[in-house]
């Protein structure tokens, strides 16, 4: 009994350091504090207007090669024929098909000095949406920058603000060692609400991307946890007739 009491704590042990270590690493991606997002995996309008936005805005450089078009438009309700017609843009591709792009990584080196990476697990690599959230809206004007702009979440990002035209032009003012974005009203063609709510849309989509299966997995761990609570109680009564023959 010893022994195995022993393993089951070796076993918790290095599962709790395996979960310290993740909380770490995600922790230390980005210094910058990050604005909260609730993302919500029932709103389908929020999830359907974030998909319209990403193949608008983010595939030309951004794949989902783990995801397919069948798979997003069901779990979105959206009619394939509705999906083909206004969020598949190449003519050659089957609603099973993959969410991949055309840029290779030679010209996405030569354009940017480095591949943009595949977005598929993103939020889950990075630490959540709101990691997205908060990048989306920390883009501002810097002449330095071979595109113009900058970041305070990445600072000196190769990626080009791909929303400047909804979100408008920010600048970065500093008092001290506090600096805050101010936006230029009207250089944009979204409002500041307006554009938050693209933004949550967005992450809230690729949210749903990082894990497709996380509303069944998590209706379905109630009923595993519902069925381990009763198997219990069956378990313990057997093993209380089971112990009484060594007393």
């Amino acid at each position: 009994m010893s022994g195995t009491m022993k393993a089951a704590g070796t076993v918790l042990l290095t599962f709790a350091a395996l979960i310290f270590v993740s909380v770490s690493v995600t922790a230390s991606e980005s210094a910058f504090p990050l604005q909260e997002m609730t993302p919500d995996l029932d709103d389908k309008a929020s999830l359907q207007r974030g998909a319209r936005t990403y193949m608008n805005y983010c595939l030309g450089c951004h794949s989902l090669k783990y995801q397919r078009y069948e798979r997003t438009a069901n779990d979105l309700e959206i009619p394939h024929d509705l999906m083909l017609e206004h969020l598949v843009f190449d003519p050659d591709t089957r609603i099973g098909g993959l969410i991949e792009n055309t840029m290779t990584v030679e010209n996405a080196k030569v354009w940017f000095g480095a591949a943009p990476p595949d977005l598929t697990l993103y939020t889950s690599l990075k630490g959540g949406p709101e990691y997205i959230y908060t990048y989306l809206k920390s883009f501002y004007s810097d002449r330095s920058r071979p595109f113009g702009m900058n970041n305070q979440v990445f600072e000196n990002v190769g990626m080009p603000h791909v929303l400047l035209d909804l979100q408008g032009i920010q600048n970065k003012v500093c008092e001290g060692e506090s600096c805050t974005l101010e936006l230029i009203v009207g250089s944009g063609s979204q409002t500041a609400e307006e554009y938050d709510q693209t933004v949550y849309d967005l992450s809230n989509f690729l949210y749903y991307v990082s894990e497709p299966t996380r509303q069944e997995r998590e209706r379905l761990g109630v009923y595993v946890l519902l069925f381990l609570a009763f198997f219990f109680v069956f378990t313990y009564l057997l093993g209380r007739e089971y112990t009484k023959e060594f007393h």
